[in-house]
Order: C-alpha cells, then structure tokens, then sequence
C-alpha cells in the first residue's frame, strides 16, 4: 500500500514547512506510525526516518458484491464501523442494526465505532447509542473529537501551550479531558469584527495548535483568528479532524460537511493540515494498539470511498463498502472511482439475511 519512500538524515523533523518545532518527532516513538497531511512518518531508532506516503492508485480487481457474509465475518476478528450512513442516518436507527450487531457479538467479534463528525465527545456519542437503543461500551466509540486530543498527547504537546478550536462541544470535552488549554469554539461564533481604518485583530501568542472540525458557528472571526495563529506563531500546528466533504445532520438530505471549515483556513494559510480523523492511519495505528488487534485480522465497514473504505485500504485491513449512506452503486462503478473496497452491500443488516441464504 505504499509507494513512495524518501529518506530524512535528520533526527529531530520540523512538521510544518518554514517553522520552528517545539517538540522531536521522537515523540512519535509510542506508536507504530502516525499520519501528517497524507503521509506518515515512522521512526527507526538510529536510522534515518522513512517519510511514506499511501498509494492512492485503484486496486487490480473490482469490488465483489458480498455473497457470503460468514465467509467474511470468519475471517476476521474485529469490524470497525462507520456511523454516519452505515449505524444511523441524522437521529435515526437504519433498520436491522441492533440484530446485526448482537449477532457479530454473539461470535466474539469485537465491534469498534469510529466518526469523523466531531461535534461530539466519545460519552457524548455513547449516550446518542444508548438513545437509539444501541448497547455500545464508551471504550469501543472513537470519534476525530478524541482522535485530535489524543493526537497531541501521543506528541507531548507542552501544557503551557494553547489550542485554539474552530469547533464545537466534542472537541473542547475531549482536550479538557486530556488536559489541554483550549479557546475558541462555540463561544466564538457570537463574535464580529468591526472593520475600521487602521484597526488590528489580536490573537493569543501562547496558541501552538490550532484544531478544525465540524462547526455550525463558523464565522470570520473565526476564520481570521485560526489564520493569525497559525501564520504568525512559531511552530503552531494546524491539525483538521477530517476533510469530509458532507455530513448527514438530517436524513432527509446531505449537508455540507468539515472539509468546507478546513478549507477555509487552507485557502487564507496556503498550507494544508496534519488530518487526524479517517482516512489517516492515526487512528488505526491508536486502535491496533490499544486493543493488540493484527489489522489483517480487521474489516472496516463504511459508506463513504475517500475516507473508511481508504482509511482501511491504508491500514492493511479488508474493507466492505455499505451503500446506506454517501456512496451508490453508480459511483462505486464510475470510471471515475480510484478506490475499490474488497465487497460492497446494500447495508450491514444483509449479514443477517446473506447468512440464512447460504445455511
């Protein structure tokens, strides 16, 4: 899955061209790797660091339309799910997942959650699971929200640092959990600039990382601020938890997703973010970890191409593709599509009736 190798003789990498870092990439050592704007970098003690970058080329055959869901479920030991499209769409249940999911326990298989939407903290989306009537352990739920507090921990971000986040709820809940500084947010977005002659913005020098998700509040202050830390602090990280292009906020239609914040910042910056959330590696790297899980032994289950099914693809895991949500068959099939998944289905209840198809 990789292509592209170059060799870095230095031992101490600055993440963002033309700054000055304020902690080694030695700090990565806790992890097998983790991702930077597309890439990852993988430290080899006294060796050289490796700077790879995921091959984004299609796979040599086409998705295969799932026919035999046991034969699938066997071969594996843990299913990360999507949730947005693949367990609910807005606030409501797609049909057949709670008799999916106690099925694939009843197995032993272990089920993970991982979302890119990070308005929520991970005891935030627990309670929406339990809400919907979804059995689902806090510990099994990864949303970007946590992925971004538990990406700055996994690098020893100084305490005596701030992070400035254009976002909302989830992301604050999780870097206070972590023991972050943070300012920003939702408070923010009842904020105006009086544009006068001669008038200059302040922004906190202290700000060494500023975090962009998913924001109904977003705004040009906000805007504005993020842009002066970034570009005017020395070594201030710009981490987005996704790229999304849509998210699912009802179920009636789709809705304009965290990768048009993002892109905001990249457009007045002119530089691209360090991605946390799907289809970084982070998190899998943070997962295969944490649980000791092999990722061949793991099938990523999502509805979207450019984020789970490649999020997958880049962690070496296979990958089933629902087509509940974002993607349909006619954009699976285009020609236009670089990114097979191993098999596709209508939604993930079809483990249910493929499996008495084939008793």
């Amino acid at each position: 899955m990789l292509n592209r190798t170059t060799l870095v003789s230095s031992s101490s990498v600055s993440l963002l061209p033309n700054s000055k870092p304020f902690f080694s990439v030695k700090a990565f050592s806790g992890f097998r790797s983790s991702s930077f704007s597309g890439g990852f970098i993988r430290r080899i003690d006294h060796k050289p660091l490796r700077v790879m970058t995921p091959n984004l080329t299609p796979r040599a055959m086409a998705a295969q339309q799932l026919e035999n869901a046991d034969q699938l479920i066997d071969s594996v030991e843990t299913f990360i799910f999507d949730c947005d499209g693949v367990i609910w769409k807005g606030d409501k249940l797609i049909e057949g997942v709670p008799e999916t999911l106690d099925m694939l326990r009843a197995k032993g298989k272990r089920l993970v959650f991982v979302t890119n939407n990070s308005t929520k903290s991970r005891k935030q989306y627990g309670k929406k699971f339990e809400t919907l009537g979804l059995n689902v352990n806090e510990e099994e739920i990864f949303a970007s929200s946590f992925a971004a507090a538990a990406y700055l921990q996994s690098i020893n971000f100084p305490k005596d640092k701030k992070v400035y986040v254009i976002g909302e709820e989830g992301i604050l809940k999780e870097l206070d959990l972590a023991g972050f500084q943070y300012l920003g947010g939702p408070d923010d977005g009842k904020k105006q600039i009086e544009l006068k002659p001669g008038f200059l913005m302040e922004h906190d020098n202290d700000v060494g990382a500023v975090v962009v998700g998913f924001d109904r509040y977003f705004n040009y202050y906000k805007i504005q601020y993020g842009t002066l830390c970034i570009r005017e602090n020395p070594g201030c990280l710009f981490i987005a938890t996704n790229r999304d292009a849509v998210t699912h906020l009802t179920d009636a239609q789709e809705w304009a997703g965290g990768g048009s914040m993002v892109g905001a910042l990249v457009g007045s910056c002119q530089r691209e973010p360090l991605v946390v959330g799907k289809p970084s590696t982070f998190m899998m790297d943070y997962l295969a970890d944490k649980f000791g899980i092999e990722k061949s032994q793991i099938c990523m289950v999502g509805d979207r191409l450019d984020t789970d099914i490649l999020f997958g693809q880049n962690g070496g895991c296979k990958t089933l593709l629902v087509l509940s949500g974002v993607t349909s068959i006619s954009m699976l099939e285009s020609p236009e599509n670089k990114i097979q998944p191993d098999f596709y289905t209508s939604k993930i209840s079809d483990f249910l009736s493929l499996k008495a198809a084939n008793v």
